[in-house]
């Protein structure tokens, strides 16, 4: 069935609540981690219908959901397109269906919902809002994108009737920004997936990793995540002391392949071949096994909304060295070690203040666990569809 430009798969439901969830740009990474495990988690009501506007790696991931998928005849992996189709066939679709609100994950809302829906937006990219992030970029492509990304985010929502922050940091951000001008807001931080909760259940150790112990630091490769000063300090720990530990570093390097070089650049100017692993992306399921078998797990970042490598890394039990820098703290609290990433060699410190005293870093660990305990998948999504079925039935009560 074709509707206004939108093959439908599933057949017309009439059911009350109908929800409209436009994850269009939810196409790899924490998107659609969050999406998928939103979706397994929809309430059992016979009363809400739920359809999904998404790319088909995100239905392969939860086809076994029962949903309807809205796929768009247009081109829509386009930006532009997606933006085009969305601003103008997007609230046909919505009037036909008789949408009751219009979740879009994504943060950016270019559609003009018809009278009666409700719009609902997520605040998950911190960086078109960090201004001393965004200035480290060269002038350019990123530079322009920020910009452009920061209007629209911040347009959409001041527009919206609801806004989902994932961190008390994040809302505080924006309300700085805007003073009083977003209407209603939730915070409602991501959750750790239970194949993560390795504490009390041991996993294989992958052969391909080092024998010896490692540092490991999971993040794609970008200026705010700062691999090129993790290598800086890793090199000084190695100056200082005798072990053997290698670093390994995982992530994606395709969205800034430039920077990606400069730490490759780092590593070999450092004389650091063979020390340094750089083992790029890698499949989502290997990950909990390197966190677990890490002497140390670094996050080193600048800038985040909700820190989801950070509490993976927690909840494997093993010790992190964190940055200070907000809102890491507000999720890492007195179970990690914080280093302040504007101090030169404050991470080598913290790292080998934990390898070198073994109860210490039981202990981290230990506390890590027990403290990403508080944060699952289940939980945030009945937080979500709780306040979505609140606010379609027009009895919302948000703080």
């Amino acid at each position: 069935m074709d509707c206004g430009g939108v093959v439908l798969y599933v057949e017309q439901w009439a059911n009350e609540l109908k929800v409209v969830i436009n994850a269009l740009s939810a196409r790899l990474g924490g998107g659609q981690t969050y999406l998928i495990n939103l979706l397994r988690c929809i309430p059992a009501r016979e009363e809400l219908e739920v359809s999904i506007l998404g790319p088909n790696s995100l239905r392969a991931s939860i086809d076994h959901v029962d949903l309807r998928w809205l796929l768009p005849s247009w081109p829509v992996e386009n930006p532009l397109i997606r933006t085009v189709w969305e601003r103008f066939r997007l609230p046909g679709i919505l009037q036909e269906l008789g949408a009751d609100v219009l979740f879009c994950p994504g943060g950016v809302v270019a559609t003009p919902a018809p009278k009666g829906c409700k719009v609902v937006t997520m605040f998950r990219n911190m960086i078109p809002f960090d201004l001393v992030q965004r200035e480290r970029y060269p002038l350019g492509y990123m530079r322009v994108r920020n910009w452009l990304l920061e209007r629209s985010l911040l347009r959409s929502m001041l527009r919206a009737d609801l806004v989902i922050f994932v961190s008390q940091f994040a809302k505080q951000v924006i309300e700085r920004r805007a003073p009083g001008q977003i209407r209603r807001s939730a915070v409602i931080p991501h959750g750790v997936g239970p194949e993560f909760r390795l504490a009390d259940a041991p996993a294989a150790r992958p052969s391909w990793l080092p024998r010896e112990n490692y540092l490991l630091y999971v993040s794609t490769f970008d200026v705010y995540k700062a691999q090129v000063q993790v290598v800086r300090e890793f090199a000084l720990l190695k100056q200082r002391r005798t072990g053997q530990e290698k670093l390994v570093l995982v992530g994606s390097d395709s969205q800034n392949p430039q920077y990606a070089q400069a730490v490759r650049d780092e590593i070999h100017n450092l004389g650091l071949e063979g020390q340094v692993i750089i083992l790029g992306l890698i499949p989502y399921r290997e990950l909990p096994a390197l966190y677990q078998h890490a002497a140390v797990n670094i996050f080193a970042t600048e800038s985040e909304n909700c820190p989801n490598i950070l509490l993976e890394a927690m909840a494997a039990g093993r010790p992190v060295v964190c940055s200070s820098f907000p809102p890491m703290p507000e999720f890492g609290g007195d179970a990690v070690s914080y280093f302040n990433p504007r101090k030169p060699s404050d991470l080598a410190t913290k790292v080998s203040q934990v390898l070198d005293h073994p109860s210490f870093s039981l202990s981290l660990g230990e506390r890590a666990a027990a403290r990403a305990s508080n944060y699952n998948w289940e939980t945030a999504a009945s937080s979500t569809w709780k306040i979505l079925q609140s606010l379609a039935s027009k009895k919302c009560q948000v703080p």
